[in-house]
Parts: structure tokens; sequence; C-alpha cells
């Protein structure tokens, strides 16, 4: 009896230990099957619904040949990533990274940072509308009707899960797009998927990135405004962005080829290579940015970064009380403008990234 009794207590704990693992098994096989079924799978080209925000709001005049126009880019942040944080995925240690009020603030300041730009078209990426992360507040309609200047929106989604279920605390759920705003009437609009670097089971709870296509109508010319709104992406071997680069460069000369005027601007995750990067070197050990080359654009084809100041900071640490002289910053959005346009000035605008870790973006350009 005395010698059985060890031999049974190491049954027990083998069949504890099988059943624990059997159990972890499980939940995790449960995990991916439900991240399977709910993938979210875009069509290759979807319509994007055009909303009118306040029937009241008189309608600009039609664009036409020798206006002149002012775009403004934006990364928001989803309201989240003010001064105050850092983020995992960027070497930081926080998953939710504001409280409630400090999103709204956020949001609040960057409607206000926009609305004194006035800027005739607004490109913003990092929009959420029902996300654990952002106290599933829809913030595409909290900056609708903030900034009822610009009428004209439309919304395509770039990241859509029920839930992430990484780190721990997880992410949960996400939903997040490309919000677009103007002043002037957009006639149509369309969501083109990009090419995904990811594999299952990643690819199932991994963004969706789209270019955000709008036409504006030029009054007399028979051509169009084509705006495309984007968020190349950012965590990728580099296959990823060289690709989604391509499919952005084809379908920017194909609208030029046919007549029309052409503005891509956004995050591109990216530097230009033929802007001058040397006042924001890269760090050892910090996220490294790819690099679009400019020359393998066709003749014409302008792409514009201003480095006066950068566009964004590192989320390895919260710039709040960081010492500013020795923080990782990038130039990395900016716009892309085809030849039929004059681009009169293009800065970017320090804002010292209090409400989002990206600064904005603000061109003034001539249709010839």
């Amino acid at each position: 009896m005395t010698n059985g009794t060890p031999l049974k207590k190491k049954r027990g704990i083998k069949r504890i230990f099988g059943m624990a693992v059997l159990f972890l098994l499980l939940a995790v096989a449960g995990v991916l099957l439900f991240a399977t079924a709910t993938e979210y799978r875009p069509a290759e080209r979807e319509a994007v619904a055009v909303e009118k925000n306040g029937e009241e709001m008189p309608d600009r005049a039609a664009l036409q040949s020798g206006d002149t126009i002012r775009v403004l880019t934006w990364n928001t942040g989803y309201g989240a990533l003010g001064d105050n944080a850092d983020f995992f995925m960027d070497g930081g240690k926080m998953v939710y990274t504001a409280d409630k009020t400090r999103a709204e603030q956020n949001l609040a300041d960057i409607a206000a940072g926009i609305r004194e730009q006035e800027a005739d078209i607004v490109l913003l990426q990092e929009v959420d509308r029902d996300s654990a992360r952002s106290f599933h507040m829809d913030e595409a309609d909290m900056l609708r009707t903030s900034l009822q200047e610009l009428p004209y929106s439309t919304f395509a989604w770039n990241f859509r899960t029920p839930f992430v279920p990484y780190p721990i605390p997880p992410i949960g759920k996400v939903s997040s797009g490309l919000l677009t705003l103007s002043a002037f009437p957009v006639t149509e609009a369309e969501r083109i998927q990009l090419p995904c670097p990811f594999s299952w089971p990643v690819r199932t709870v991994n963004l969706k990135r789209c270019l955000s296509v709008h036409r504006l109508p030029v009054e007399g010319s028979g051509h169009e405004l084509v705006i495309i709104n984007l968020h190349l992406e950012a965590y990728d071997d580099g296959e990823g962005k060289a690709a989604q680069t391509d499919m952005l460069r084809d379908l920017l000369q194909k609208e030029q080829d046919a007549g029309n005027y052409v503005i891509a601007g956004g995050d591109f995750n990216q530097v230009f290579s033929n802007t001058d990067m040397s006042a924001w070197p890269v760090y050892e050990g910090k996220w490294q940015a790819g690099e679009i080359d400019a020359a393998a654009f066709p003749k014409g084809w302008q792409l514009m970064m201003d480095s006066t100041h950068p566009t964004c900071r590192s989320l390895d640490q919260p710039l709040a009380g960081a010492d500013p002289d020795h923080f990782q910053y990038y130039v990395i959005d900016g716009f892309i403008f085809s030849a039929n346009i004059e681009v009169g000035t293009m800065q970017t605008l320090d804002k010292g990234f209090a409400s989002t870790d990206h600064n904005p973006v603000l061109a003034e350009a001539v249709l010839k």
C-alpha cells in the first residue's frame, strides 16, 4: 500500500497535466476557428457610400481648372495615441493607451487642428468606429459632426475583426479605417483592396489595408480630381510595402493617363527617396521605415514629404517626460501629385504629437 500511493499521485499529476494541455489546445483551436470564421474578407473592389452631413450646408461651387485647393492628411492614432502613450507593437508596454476622457479630448483637439487650417479635403487614417481600444466610440461620426464645413465624407474599412487575441490583456475588437472629408461634392468613391502580406492564421485578425479612391468632377474639363486616402503596411518584412506601393503606382498612372488630376496622401509608413531625412536618423534597435524609390515613378510624378518637422514619433516610450532631443522621429506621411497639378506649398504642421503620434501635413495646389 505504501509503495502504491506515490504511483497513484504521479498518475494523478499526469492526468491533471494532460487535461490542462488538452484544455489549452482546445482553447487555441477554438480561437483559431472563431478567427477564421469571422475573418473580414472584402472584395477586391467595393463601392463606398458618400454621405452628406447637414443638408442645410450649401454646396461649394464645382471645381474648375485653375482652382487652388488645400488638402490635409493626418493619422489620428484612433484618438488614443497622445503624448502619454507607448505601444507594445513598437517596443512599448501599453495595449490600452488612454482612458475615455483622454481619447475624447484627443479627438476634439484633432478636429480643432483640422478646422484652423481651412482645408478643402481632409484625409484621415486610423479612425475607429467600434473598437475596444477606443471605448467603442464612433470616431468617424464624432469628427463628421465637429467638421460640418466639410459636408461630404466617406469611410473605408482598413481593420475589422471581432477579437484580436493578443497580447495580454488582448486588444479585443477592432473596427477602424480611413475617413475622407471634402468641402466639394464627391460623385463616386471606391475601396480597392491592397495585397495582404500575412498568411493564415495571422492574416485572420490583421489589417486588410486598402486605397480609398474618390472622384470629384472638374467643371468644363471632362476630367476628374481623383483623391486617394491611404495607410500602407507597417509591420511586414518589406515585401508587403513593395507590393502595395506597386499597386498604388499602377493606379496613379492609369488615372493620369485618363487625363485626371490625381492626389494620393496619407501614412505611407515609408520614406520617399527624394526627401532629405538627415535631420531624423534612425537609432539602433528602433523601427525602420521602408523606402519608396521616387525614380521608379514615371516622369512628372511629384512625391513630396516635408522633413522640416517629423510627421511621426516612435511609440517605444511616451513622449511626455522624455528628452525630445533624443527621441526617435520619422517622416513617413506625405503626398503624391500628378504632373498636371502645380504644388504651391506643402508643410508638416508641428502639433507636438500631443493628441496623436503623427503630425498633420498640409498642401496647397493648383489644378493646371
